[in-house]
């Protein structure tokens, strides 16, 4: 029979054993994460190039690969009012590789209006990081003869229907925007929608639609060549970029302040010690002041918010168009 200091010492053996096999596991397990990234990062986002989101994507894209020391490559997969984009992201393996910058608000339109969304900002996701806002106005083809948004009105309800204005999508801000001024202002027209500014603008700019409620970010550079006429912005206050264009509100129509929230996600299951360290550097970048005069003469509005207040928000805006979508019975075209 062992004697008891023999049977101490063993059990003492299998002690350490069973903690430096825990350790090892441990170790195992958490490499992943303080080795990340290893390689570059997937932005993936539900617009084409060329539109505000596409801007403010690849303008926080670089700096946050330099902080990372991999590059974050954007992916463009625009669609069915950013629903393709966003199923897209949703089915990424949660390794820290993939993330979403999406433009919030129109997703969240565009859960309420689809019928069978392939993914949810709630469900499938988890939260990263707010990274701004982007005003919208309305512009028009500047051979449609209204100056203001009292004269448009005039004009449109004179079209009796025969009037279009394009959109940047079905289920798009753009989109509800649109529908919704209409309904406002009691007249019908024809929807036409695009899969993005970049498709719609030239469109627009060559007549062969009228008008749209587009973001400040892409329509800026097309307003300042003359090649589009801007008649009032979507937004509570006037832009600092176009400070003789009225809001809508100002010229007439209360009430139609729409703030178009921009933020980061990563695939649900993604590490929190990942979606930590992009929120940090995330904060970062935001709140340098050259990026934000530099984001500011382009019509964006960075903001921060971390990932509990962005979880709030994101039920808040998804609460909040459910709302507007039923009551106001829009369907998609």
């Amino acid at each position: 029979m062992a004697s008891p200091l023999i049977t101490r010492n063993i059990l003492t053996s299998i002690a350490w054993s069973l903690i430096f096999v825990a350790h090892s596991i441990t170790v195992v397990l958490a490499a992943p994460d303080t080795e990340w990234p290893k390689k570059p990062i997937v932005a993936i986002l539900s617009f084409p190039a060329g539109g505000s989101t596409d801007v403010f994507a690849r303008a926080i894209a670089a700096p946050l690969g330099e902080a990372l020391g991999q590059g974050v490559v954007i992916d463009n997969k625009p669609g069915a009012g950013g629903m393709i984009g966003l199923g897209a992201a949703a089915k990424a393996n949660p390794d820290g590789y993939t993330i979403h910058i999406s433009a919030m608000t129109n997703q969240a339109i565009s859960q309420a209006l689809f019928k069978n969304p392939p993914a949810d900002l709630r469900k499938d996701f988890v939260p990263v990081a707010l990274i701004g806002t982007v005003p919208h106005l309305i512009v028009i083809n500047p051979n449609v003869p209204p100056k203001n948004l009292p004269d448009l009105i005039t004009y449109i309800k004179s079209k009796n229907g025969q009037f279009n204005y394009a959109s940047q999508g079905n289920g798009s801000l753009s989109h509800l925007e649109a529908t919704l001024f209409m309904q406002r202002i009691g007249a019908s027209g024809t929807h036409i929608p695009y899969k993005g500014s970049s498709f719609a603008l030239p469109d627009l700019i060559a007549g062969n639609t009228s008008m749209m409620f587009d973001s400040v970010t892409a329509s800026l550079p097309h307003i300042q060549s003359g090649k589009l006429r801007p008649i009032a912005i979507a937004a509570a206050e006037r832009s600092p970029l176009m400070p003789n264009v009225p809001t809508l509100g100002q010229d007439g129509m209360k009430q139609f302040d729409v703030e178009n929230l921009y933020a980061i996600y990563a695939p649900k299951g993604t590490s929190p010690t990942i979606v930590a360290r992009l929120e940090k550097e995330i904060r970062k970048i935001l709140t340098n002041p050259d990026f934000k005069v530099r984001m500011a003469n382009q019509g964006i509005h960075p903001q921060f918010a971390n990932a509990e207040s962005l979880m709030q928000m994101t039920n808040s805006e998804h609460g909040k168009w459910e709302k507007v979508v039923k009551s106001a019975n829009i369907k998609i075209d």
